[in-house]
């Protein structure tokens, strides 16, 4: 009550199309998380991304980042004196404590990319990220910049609600303490409530705030990416292409490169291209025109990949795009693997039920558990609210 209070004094005198804009912003922000499947994709790709990058290392790691590496620890130890980084790496030159640093960094990355613990993950996976890439700066492709950033933002979120161990283990818990609360007292379900609304307050505005920066980061690099080549003369007459096609340390494939090269028209229409995705990417988010644009950009980024040699680099650009698909795209995703899994809706549950929306919530006063409410579905038994990704407990 105090809270209206205060926002209808606020709005006094104020034009009413600002005061409209005001309150539609506040609750966009406090209300409901948004993007919460865009988190999830994004831990599971970066999670994945950074699991296969150490695996892919695994004979090298030694050389990379372990004591036998040119670029020692006290040189190491020297840059982070100018430069205010720090390693859990160079804590020792001990080579069986690297071995251990490495098998937890490995365990760390496939946690996080299940969902287990996210919270406690996702701050822990931040730091092996910080670690590895400060200990060898200069062995970087440009693809664990970016996974650096987005591992210290998804901190931020709660990218473990969806499609993780913790949404899984939230919906057996609901199920398991609802007669529980039912049964419980009463003033202590009231105070129980009042610390679960503050909490989930707390952490809708992180999330939807990190989730907000991430997009930003992703539009700043796309767009300062494309003003920067619109700078240079060898993009403006379409031959930027053909000097990248022609540098030996980028052609893992020397035939293939050759091969494209040879079409002068389409290196130039892809120079245009190219350019045209990235200065209009950050305009475009906003209507339908952003499928096609993403289309293109993932054509662009598995064409780095295989003619540049730059899996990393493409994987974390890719995965960052999956941030502006909405979550209805993801949960009719969900809902076709699950029936692909079902052998298809002629051999499985009636297309209806396929289509059927997730079961509705309905809150009860303080003290009481909320109610599901649904149409129970045919053959099964009805499926818990979040049946694609997780309750709002998961954290």
């Amino acid at each position: 009550m105090e809270t209206e209070k205060r926002r209808t004094t606020a709005h006094e005198g104020a034009p009413r199309g600002v005061t409209r804009r005001i309150d539609a912003l506040h609750a966009a922000l406090t209300e409901r998380p948004v993007a919460l499947y865009g988190a999830a994709v994004l831990r599971i790709g970066y999670g994945l991304l950074y699991l296969v990058f150490l695996l892919r290392e695994f004979p090298h790691r030694d050389v990379i980042w372990g004591p036998g590496s040119p670029w020692t620890p006290a040189l190491a130890e020297e840059l982070f004196d100018q430069t205010g980084w720090v390693s859990l790496l160079t804590l020792s030159d001990n080579g069986a404590y690297f071995e251990l640093c490495y098998a937890a960094a490995l365990l760390i990355s496939l946690l996080f990319m299940l969902g287990w613990h996210t919270r406690a993950m996702s701050v822990l996976f931040a730091l092996v990220v910080a670690s590895f890439h400060a200990r060898a700066i200069f062995m970087t492709d440009g693809g664990d910049n970016l996974i650096l950033l987005m591992s210290l933002y998804l901190v931020c979120t709660a990218c473990g609600r969806r499609w993780s161990l913790d949404a899984r283990r939230a919906r057996l818990r609901a199920i398991r303490a609802e007669p529980e609360v039912r049964t419980g007292d009463a003033r202590a379900g009231a105070l129980r409530g009042q610390l679960e609304t503050a909490r989930t307050l707390l952490t809708t505005v992180l999330h939807n705030c990190g989730m907000f920066v991430i997009a930003v980061q992703v539009c700043l690099l796309y767009g300062s990416a494309g003003l920067y080549k619109v700078q240079g003369g060898s993009w403006g007459n379409g031959t930027a292409l053909h000097y990248v096609l022609n540098l030996d340390l980028f052609r893992p494939w020397p035939g293939l490169s050759q091969l494209i090269d040879g079409h002068h028209v389409l290196i130039a229409v892809a120079c245009y291209l190219t350019v045209l995705l990235q200065v209009a990417f950050p305009f475009v988010l906003f209507g339908r025109l952003k499928y096609p644009v993403l289309c293109m950009l993932l054509g662009m980024h598995v064409g780095i990949a295989v003619l540049m040699g730059l899996p990393l680099f493409s994987g974390a650009m890719v995965v960052a795009d999956a941030v502006f698909l909405p979550d209805r795209f993801y949960r009719s995703l969900g809902r076709l693997c699950r029936s692909a899994a079902r052998g298809g809706a002629g051999h499985g549950a009636p297309a209806a039920d396929i289509a059927q929306p997730p079961d509705a919530v309905v809150t009860e006063p303080a003290g009481r558990a909320p109610v599901r409410v649904g149409r129970p579905r045919t053959g099964r038994a009805a499926a818990p609210q979040g049946s694609s990704g997780g309750g709002p407990g998961a954290r």
